[in-house]
């Protein structure tokens, strides 16, 4: 007859593999390789992305190269080179990547550097630390060869000039991106994200959001999924987003189950949520992804053997909730 102790270890060992069960995929062919990442930008930052991914490349290097392609485009106005400044007319910058070990890195408030996506993985790799900021995180660059540029276009002067006269609130949705977020699931089955901004338009100077803290604008666990962020910085450092989007696919949500029951939760706790935009995007370990958020007009990019598509996001006060 089995003794209470060996039935304690058979609960014990159930348990673990219940918790499993969602990483390993049971019963269903995992989606791989795939690369999803937030807004319209994402659809060229994909295509980067899925070069490395198609040529059986390594997830972290996947993310790493598409997110550079928006960091570097002058064009897309909330990230890197070409982005919004804050009140005091600079570009401050923002970025983290985690890989399929729990390894990460980061970099805040960093000024004068085109890419602080690569910057943020040399802190992983080449230092004790997973974040450095400010003029640390720049002198560190610099010693890694990194070329100090001027990253104030004359376009985005020239809107930080017309918002010193009006003073007009932006809006993070889909007329100012604030970030690009992206998750990748490779030929091996390993899952890595990345997260890169230069934040909310005009924000006060020395303003940090939830783009380079891992947990709330990125987080990876290689058995069960990864989720980035968009919106109100402020509100996913608050929840610790990410972090709650990967640990509600843990519990067996689908990723935008798992997006959309995050999203619930904050908007429960801020009561006036109508007037805030925050959204999820998710990947888990069966190549599955999902998005969620407040407000209409999110969208996201993904790139996979089938082709490239924008999907629209459903959201908690649009048509397609």
């Amino acid at each position: 007859m089995a003794s209470r102790r060996d039935f304690l270890k058979l609960s014990s060992l159930a348990s673990m593999i219940g918790l499993a069960a969602p990483a390993m995929a049971l019963g269903r062919k995992v989606n791989k390789p795939i690369v999803v990442s937030t807004w319209e930008h994402g659809m060229p930052a994909n295509e980067a992305a899925w070069q490395v991914l198609n040529a059986g490349g390594r997830a972290l290097d996947a993310v790493e190269a598409g997110v550079r392609v928006p960091e570097a485009d002058p064009k897309v106005r909330t990230v890197g080179y070409g982005g919004y400044p804050d009140r005091d007319g600079k570009v401050t910058l923002d970025a983290c990547i985690m890989d399929e070990h729990m390894n990460c890195g980061s970099v805040a408030f960093l000024q004068g550097i085109k890419h602080p996506i690569s910057v943020a993985r040399l802190v992983m790799e080449k230092t004790p630390h997973v974040m450095l900021v400010g003029e640390g995180a720049r002198q560190f660059a610099l010693s890694q060869g990194f070329v100090e540029e001027e990253l104030l276009t004359a376009e985005a002067r020239a809107d930080w000039q017309r918002w010193l006269k009006e003073q007009t609130v932006q809006t993070i949705n889909i007329e100012n991106h604030d970030t690009i977020g992206m998750l990748a699931l490779d030929a091996n089955g390993n899952l890595s994200g990345a997260c890169t901004t230069s934040g909310a338009a005009y924000k006060m100077h020395g303003r940090v959001g939830d783009s380079p803290l891992i947990g709330a604008g990125l987080y990876v666990d290689n058995d069960v999924g990864a989720a980035t962020a968009t919106g109100m910085g402020e509100l996913m450092i608050k929840t610790v987003g990410c972090h709650l989007v990967v640990e509600l696919m843990r519990q067996g949500a689908s990723p935008e189950e798992a997006c959309q029951q995050a999203v619930q939760r904050i908007a429960r706790k801020l009561g006036d949520y109508a007037q805030f935009q925050v959204g999820f995007l998710a990947l888990n370990k069966a190549g599955e992804y999902g998005a969620y958020c407040i407000q209409s007009g999110f969208n996201y990019a993904v790139r996979q053997q089938s082709g490239a598509t924008l999907i629209d996001g459903k959201s908690l006060l649009g048509s397609n909730a």
